[in-house]
């Protein structure tokens, strides 16, 4: 079986890969300046940014073609397993990593917001694949926050490292933002894709028995992660992943309550309510009907 390291402070990750600890709680390592290192899947207690020089080709999406082979950003938060296991076989690494403690954040405004970098929990497939000026950006906000770790340590130390450390993270989501623009042609195939899962969902009898589908199961028979697909859905349509998932069986219920051969009671169960009353405010709330007065209209 393969085996799982842990990692629990910034000090070890630095001993991992053989470089220096200049704090306790934050670290910015230049691959470059590594010669070999040795590949294991770890177990990480710490927030890791890993920035890797790439080359795949120009990545086509529709019809247009965009440089975007120059690197990619991989997202690590406190919980997860990330790495390869590389069998004992020393590897020549590339690229820069920041690591950092989440009691680096404590009482910070960062620590306050760090949750809503969702891409923090996205899978590695669902990495920032950056073009040539983004990855300017990126490796300079990485030298800056290199270069405050290197000063000697007084009172400003924290804010400034943290500071940047934020103004990086939103460089981060602005690059992401346009990274699910330029891949709107493959985001309108997982839209469609996830619209024939819910009708499939509803016309199989699986809201009957299972209820209503959730975000982590549409996401997971989409082959995403939850934050990603959350993410992809709120950019596309302007609604939640939750929202466009209610209203597809709010477009349902509809068609369902004009036929008078089913109780309200039924058709609330046909859609994946235990009890009706549940169903009929979900109804009222979204439509400013009840079923019964929506029937009767």
């Amino acid at each position: 079986m393969e085996e799982v390291k842990r990692i629990d402070t910034v000090r070890q990750y630095n001993e991992y890969v053989g470089v220096d600890t200049l704090h306790p709680l934050v670290s910015v390592v230049n691959f470059n300046e590594v010669p070999t290192i040795l590949h294991h899947r770890h177990y990480m207690g710490i927030y890791a940014v890993f920035f890797k020089h790439i080359s795949c080709g120009n990545i086509t999406y529709g019809c247009q073609t965009y440089d975007y082979e120059d690197g990619t950003l991989v997202f690590v938060s406190p919980g997860q397993v990330y790495g390869v296991d590389s069998n004992g076989v020393a590897v020549v690494p590339s690229g820069y990593a920041l690591v950092f403690h989440p009691d680096l954040l404590k009482g910070t405004h960062l620590g306050q917001t760090i949750r809503d970098y969702s891409f923090f929990s996205y899978e590695v497939n669902e990495a920032l694949h950056l073009s040539k000026k983004e990855k300017t950006t990126i490796i300079e906000s990485l030298r800056k926050i290199a270069a405050e770790i290197d000063q000697n340590l007084d009172k400003h130390s924290k804010t400034l490292i943290v500071s940047n450390i934020e103004l990086f993270l939103n460089y981060c989501m602005r690059f992401y933002d346009r990274q699910f623009i330029t891949r709107t042609h493959a985001n309108k195939d997982i839209l469609m894709r996830f619209e024939n899962l819910l009708s499939d969902y509803f016309r199989s009898g699986k809201a009957s028995e299972f209820g209503l589908p959730g975000v982590a199961y549409c996401a997971e028979n989409l082959n995403l992660s939850p934050n990603y697909f959350g993410d992809l859905i709120k950019k596309e349509t302007g609604n939640t992943a939750l929202d466009y998932i209610q209203s597809k069986m709010i477009d349902l219920a509809k068609s369902y309550i004009f036929d008078r051969s089913k109780t309200l009671n039924e058709v609330a169960s046909d859609l994946g309510f235990k009890y009706q009353q549940h169903f009929t405010r979900l109804f009222k709330q979204k439509t400013g009907l009840t079923p019964n007065e929506y029937r009767n209209q």
